[in-house]
Order: structure tokens, then C-alpha cells, then sequence
């Protein structure tokens, strides 16, 4: 979704920082100003760290209470909906030029799989929740991410993905069958293989969590981006992308062929 201002996912961390030199200006604890403006301490963090939109009238509060003199205000303007966290920019930023992008997941259907209205039912899950602007917003970029499929040069894209991702009916059960249609359709394309990983095996490479690896242009290095509930990183030092590497290659040996794969999508889709 495309503001009439021009801004970016670096405005919010542009705001966090400017929030952050005034309050340690003046000398002001989180958890003071959280109490000036309604927020907990951890919420004036997150907006400190470009994780969170500043909302109601918590700019017009800090900017006084801090003294900023309305330079609070004016950067806050340019803090809109853009649809990407901005925790999210250094990956993005790898992504739209990786050689090659290869996900493991056993939670839901990758955002690189997902059709627009199972999205925005992921978004609604949100907790704490989002405004709707921004669930809007985050879906339009989400979408626009997919554009890399058809990109030139082609990057090589592929997934090992659980059955039970594939079974969670987020946003209903039509909308879940139009989704898996969709990742069938996404899994005849060239440079896509998807895979599906049997819920019977004995033994299971993935145990760690769901990853992503990044082979960077021309292939010349890699990178491991892992999310979890204590925060987001790169790996990008061996041993340890050697053995995420070595851990997905397991995972694809694991897991049903592309062919097999490809059945098992439809027959979940009929059954819905």
C-alpha cells in the first residue's frame, strides 16, 4: 500500500532514535514516559528500536514532556503504514537479490506462498494487534515480495514445509483451500521446488525450528535469517551456516518428493 508521503520502514527507525537521544537528554527513565502516555516500558522500547508505531497521542505527549520542541512531531510525519517492519529491511534486502532462497517452515504457509486473503488473516493473528491500515499495508508488501518468482536472472526458490502448515485453516476453510491451489500452481514454476515433510517419520532434521537460507549473488557466500519469540538474526559464520546447510539437505532428503509433494497439496485441498 503506497502512502502520497514517500517514506520507508527507516522512518520509524529515524523516530526511535530521535525518541530515544530526547529522552536520555532529559533524562527520563522508559518507564517514566510510559506512564506520561499510556505505553509499558516495553512498548516505549519497541517504538525506541523501530519495532512499533507510535499511536493516539503519544508523539504530542513525548514531544512536550521531552522538550523536543516539536522535532518529535515533524519525523513523526513521515512514519506511515509501509507494510514492512523495520526489523524486516536487512532481510528484504538480501532476499530481492539472492541467487538462491530456500525455506523451512512447520507453522503456516510461507508469506512467499501466501494469497492475499490468508495474508491478512496471519496479520489479524497479530498480538499485540494491528491497526488496519497496517494489516492493509503489510499484506500490499508481502504480495509485492512474490514479484521475485519472475524476476531475471530467475533465483532458485525452494521449501520443505510440514503438513500441518499446510492444515491450519487461517482465515477459513475456503480460504485455506484457494491458498494450497495457489502453492500447487506455485510449485510447476521452473525455478520452484516445494516439498512436504511426512508427519510419520522417526526421525526429523527440523526439530530446531523453521530457517531460511540465503545463497547471496552469484553465490558467492550464504546466510541464515532465523525468527523466534526472543528476537531475529543472520547467521553468517561457519560452522554454523555449514551445518544449517547440511541440516536443510537432510531435511529435503527427509521429506516427499516434489512430485508426491505435489499430490499431497491437492488431495489436502479437496478434502477441505
Amino acid at each position: 500500500m503506497n502512502n502520497e508521503k514517500k517514506s520507508s520502514p527507516g522512518a520509524a527507525k529515524a523516530f526511535g532514535a530521535l525518541l530515544r537521544f530526547y529522552r536520555e537528554r532529559a533524562g527520563i527513565p522508559q518507564e517514566e514516559l510510559g506512564r506520561r502516555t499510556g505505553y509499558s516500558k516495553s512498548q516505549v522500547a519497541m517504538i525506541e528500536r523501530g519495532l512499533r508505531r507510535a499511536r493516539g497521542n503519544f508523539v504530542k505527549i513525548a514531544d512536550e514532556f521531552l522538550g523536543a520542541q516539536g522535532a518529535l512531531l515533524t519525523v513523526a510525519g513521515e512514519v506511515t503504514a509501509s507494510g514492512i517492519a523495520a526489523w524486516f529491511e536487512d532481510y528484504l534486502e538480501e532476499e530481492a537479490k539472492a541467487a538462491g532462497i530456500h525455506k523451512y517452515e512447520n507453522q503456516l504457509i510461507p508469506g512467499l506462498l501466501q494469497i492475499q486473503d490468508y495474508a491478512r488473516a496471519v496479520f489479524r493473528c497479530s498480538v499485540p494487534a494491528l491497526e488496519d491500515s497496517e494489516i492493509e499495508a503489510s499484506v500490499m508488501a508481502r504480495i509485492k515480495r512474490q514479484e521475485l518468482f519472475s524476476r531475471r536472472p530467475a533465483p532458485l526458490v525452494t521449501f520443505v514445509l510440514e503438513k500441518a502448515a499446510l492444515a491450519k485453516p487461517l482465515g477459513g476453510r475456503d480460504v485455506l483451500r484457494r491458498n494450497l491451489l495457489h502453492v500447487r500452481e506455485c510449485a510447476d514454476l521452473r525455478n520452484v521446488t516445494i516439498q512436504v515433510m511426512p508427519e510419520d517419520r522417526a526421525t526429523h532434521a527440523g526439530l530446531n525450528g523453521p530457517f531460511t537460507l540465503l545463497e547471496t549473488e552469484e553465490r558467492r557466500g550464504q546466510l541464515v535469517y532465523v525468527e523466534g519469540q526472543g528476537g531475529r538474526y543472520f547467521l553468517s559464520e561457519q560452522p554454523d551456516v555449514g551445518d544449517c546447510f547440511a541440516r536443510y539437505s537432510t531435511l529435503r532428503a527427509q521429506a516427499y518428493t516434489p512430485e508426491d509433494s505435489a499430490r499431497l497439496i491437492e488431495q489436502v485441498a479437496r478434502e477441505l
